[in-house]
């Protein structure tokens, strides 16, 4: 990353690490500082802090991107845009939920707002919160699901989740492979914790057919 104390401007991508670049430590925040601090020294203005916070962020984000696009060129990019965002909105954040809620939710929306730009054939999000009321009820979702956990070559399972459409994908994305409660996904997606439960069962049920599905085309040859 460029050094932010020479300029307003925020990071700029760097493919050659990881697809945006590193601050430099020596302008990072003091380490002894609450990640608070930071925050407040980053919406005050402080280029430093704002480093600080990309670093310390940019590999869940560019994650998120990589899973959701399939594509590292394109995932650089909408990591870059998404802290494009955060350094033009950050001074909005009030605290209502986590940071790392907050800032996912900015660049869910520049997926999303990407993927809509493709015109892919793929459930929108929206569409994925949508309540289907032909299912009848469901079964508690709490618990992973063991059957899609160390059982299966983790290529074909990388494969099943991103043929997931959009919706599934990232929900199954935030809760299995990121590690975000289902509260947290509520927030991110504005959605209630029910249709966040509801939603993940859809796309691990989903995972699993496509799953042996490709275990029956295996056996086969």
């Amino acid at each position: 990353m460029s050094d932010l104390s020479s300029t307003s401007q925020p990071p700029q991508r760097n493919r050659a690490n990881g697809g945006v670049a590193a601050g430099k430590p020596a302008t990072t925040a003091p380490s002894n500082a609450t990640d608070a601090e930071v925050l407040a020294r980053a919406q005050a203005g402080d280029h430093h802090a704002f480093a600080q916070l990309y670093a310390l962020h940019k590999r869940r984000i560019y994650s998120l991107c990589l899973r959701m696009v399939g594509n590292v060129a394109e995932a650089e990019d909408l990591t870059q845009e998404a802290f494009l965002q955060l350094h033009r909105k950050i001074a909005t954040f009030r605290g209502d939920s986590a940071f790392s809620t907050w800032l996912h939710r900015l660049a869910i929306n520049v997926v999303l707002m990407q993927l809509r730009k493709k015109g892919l054939s793929l459930i929108s999000l929206d569409e994925a919160m949508e309540p289907n009321p032909e299912e009848g009820p469901s079964r508690s979702f709490g618990a992973p699901d063991l059957t899609l956990v160390g059982t299966i070559d983790r290529l074909v399972l990388e494969h099943a989740i991103a043929d997931l459409p959009a919706g599934y994908r990232l929900i199954f994305i935030l809760h299995d492979v990121e590690g975000f409660e289902h509260n947290e996904i509520a927030t991110m997606l504005e959605c209630s914790i029910g249709n966040s439960k509801s939603q993940l069962h859809k796309a691990r049920l989903k995972l699993r057919d496509a799953l042996r599905a490709q275990s029956r085309q295996e056996a086969q040859r």
